[in-house]
Parts: C-alpha cells; structure tokens; sequence
C-alpha cells in the first residue's frame, strides 16, 4: 500500500463516525466497502492503461486534509452564471463542497421536481441514495469512485417526476479554493430522471485563485423509460487545482442522455464518463471541448456500454493546447452480444498551438 493510500484508510478510521448517515447501517457497510477498494486497488499509476497517459505523481505527494465546514464560510464577491435569475428553475451555490444558502436560490420548486443536499436526502430519503448508488463491488469500479464512496461528505439530490411539465434549467456552481492549506473534498451528487420526465441541469466549477485544492466528484444518474436528460458543465479552476469528475450513468428504454462539458482551467483534470444503454432505443450524445495552456493537463475518458439492440451513441470532442500543456481522449465504445442494430460513432479532434504541446 503507497503512502498516500495508506493515508486516506487512517484518516478514514479517524472520520467516518462524523460523516453524514453515521447511523444508518447500509450506508455505513458502504463506505466501508469503498475504502476497501481504494485500499486493494491503490492510487492508479502509468503501468494501469485507463491512467497511461495522467500522471498523479503531483497529487500523490502532496499533503491534502478533509474539507471541513469552516472552509465554506468565505466572503464571496461574485457567482459566476449562465443564466439571469428568471431563467432558472432553481439555482445552488456551494463553496468548497457545502451549500451556501445566502447565495443560492431555490425558492418554491414546481410540483415534481425535488432537491436536496446530501445530508437532507440521507435525513429524509435514505432508500432513494440507497436504490441509485453506484456499485462498490464492482471489479471495474474507479478507485477514485471508491474514495468518493468512503468519503461523500457533501453534494446534492435531484429527483424529475413526469409531473414536472416544462421545466427551466438547474444551475449548481461550485465555487473552491480559498483554503489555508490543500483541501480534498469529496462530492457526491444524484440525478433521478423519472420515466417520461425531462430535465436540464448546468453545472459550474470556478476557482478562486487561491490555494491548492483536489476535487473529487462523482456524480450518479438514473434516467428513466422515455426519459430525456440534458446535462452541461463548465470547469474554470483554478492554475493549482486537481479536479477528477466522474460520471455514471444509465439510461432506461427510449430514454435518452445529452451532454456537453468545457475544460479551461485546472493543472490535473480528468473528466470519466461510464454510461450503459440498458433497454431497447436508449440513446446518449456525449460531446467535450477543452482548452489548456502553460503546463495545464486535461483527460477526458469515455466508456459506452451498448447492452440492448437498437441504441445510439455519438461522442465528439475537440480541444486546444498551447505552450507545454497535454491532453488525453480515451473513448471505447462496447457493443455487448445482445446490441443487435447498434449504431456508434465516435470522433476526436485537437489543435496544437505550441511544438511543446501534446496530445495523445
């Protein structure tokens, strides 16, 4: 076990009787499960293939402590957005990984569509976290996935029912940094999109120019039969800024998934996406875009499970390096025995402005 593995499983023993859902005992068996796959498969390594081209020597030596309450009282100047007020169905600003409700703005939501931070969702629907986790046991898990798993200290839950009729877009802005020593924190977000609902969510990651800080995020989404999710981000952190962000995600027959995420920011991000077509007619269009200068390093990963005949995948992404900065596109696109009509398509392209850019 490495340094920095053997770090995270002390630190664990030290924190988990004072993590949210400390007394419901799934949950508890969970994150256990989670550290106890970070510690079996360890901090990935240029020797993984998934991981060939990232290299985490940076993060692995340097000395992160948890995130804590305190680091979300700041003074906030300005929140970015996409969208004037009127344009949203609700928005939520979180400063280093806690909801700030002075800056946010939820309001009355419409009949159908619920959110909740993570504590309020364990408080008050535990089954539904329950139901719609991503699997711990699994060989193919992400150790990071794990780490978030034994850690999720903060993060939100979106619930679409069919009764939700035309609804605007959800902005969440995550605003980091700001810390007086290298912070981790560990997200966890839910997106239950309910059969023959839709919905738009617009996610918003910005640093604040100060401190070293590692985003861990992992975000699991459920959508429906018939069911249509949209879903964008934007990650603007900040030159010291490590930010992994994994998403997991299946879709239900006839439903369909559409995202679009921008890099242009960060000295390590990695952005996985693992998505399953799981019924007949099931569809995603996975798109990204990406630009990086100095010595900024940006992976995006994609794995598109085809399990059912007649679904649809397009995936395309695009990106600019200047000066020593890197990137990485990883895309498998796999068609299972019972994927009979599947249609896949696939494209990778990037523009390097510098003879000491790279891209693999």
């Amino acid at each position: 076990m490495d340094k920095m593995t053997n770090s995270f499983s002390e630190r664990y023993s030290q924190a988990k009787g004072s993590l949210p859902g400390n007394d419901l005992a799934w949950l508890n068996t969970y994150r256990d499960a989670g550290i106890e796959r970070f510690a079996l498969q360890g901090l990935p390594t240029k020797k993984w293939e998934a991981w060939k081209y990232t290299n985490l020597s940076e993060i692995s030596s340097t000395a992160f402590r948890s995130v804590e309450s305190k680091d979300c009282d700041k003074s906030i100047s300005s929140v970015p957005s996409l969208f004037q007020t009127e344009e949203l169905e609700a928005k939520l600003v979180f400063v280093n990984g806690f909801l700030r409700a002075d800056l946010s703005d939820i309001g009355e939501l419409p009949k159908g569509l619920e959110i909740q931070s993570l504590q309020e969702a364990l408080n008050e629907n535990p089954e539904i976290f329950e139901n719609n986790l991503t699997d711990n046991y699994s060989k193919n898990i992400s150790p990071f996935v794990a780490l978030n798993s034994a850690f999720m200290e903060s993060g939100v839950v979106i619930r679409v029912s069919s009764t939700a009729k035309k609804l605007k877009p959800i902005e969440l802005v995550h605003l980091n940094g700001m810390a007086n020593q290298p912070i981790i924190r560990h997200p966890r977000n839910l997106i239950i999109v309910e059969p023959k609902a839709e919905a738009t969510i617009v996610k918003h990651h910005s640093g604040q120019e100060v401190g070293a800080y590692f985003t861990n995020a992992v975000t699991d989404i459920n959508i429906g039969d018939d069911a249509a999710l949209k879903y964008y981000s934007v990650q603007s952190e900040s030159h010291d800024a490590t930010h992994l962000s994994t998403i997991n995600v299946r879709v239900g027959m006839n439903g369909s998934y559409e995202s679009f995420s921008l890099a242009a920011g960060g000295r390590l991000s990695r952005h996985e996406t693992n998505l399953g077509l799981y019924d007949e007619g099931a569809s995603c269009a996975i798109s990204g875009a990406y630009m990086m200068r100095g010595r900024e390093h940006c992976d995006n990963t994609t794995v598109i499970n085809h399990f059912a005949p007649n679904t649809k995948s397009r995936e395309v992404f695009k990106g600019v390096l200047d000066d020593e900065a890197s990137g990485v596109f990883q895309g498998r696109i796999i068609v299972h025995n019972a994927a009979q009509g599947t249609d896949g398509y696939q494209l990778s392209k990037s523009l390097l402005l510098s003879d000491n850019a790279v891209m693999n």
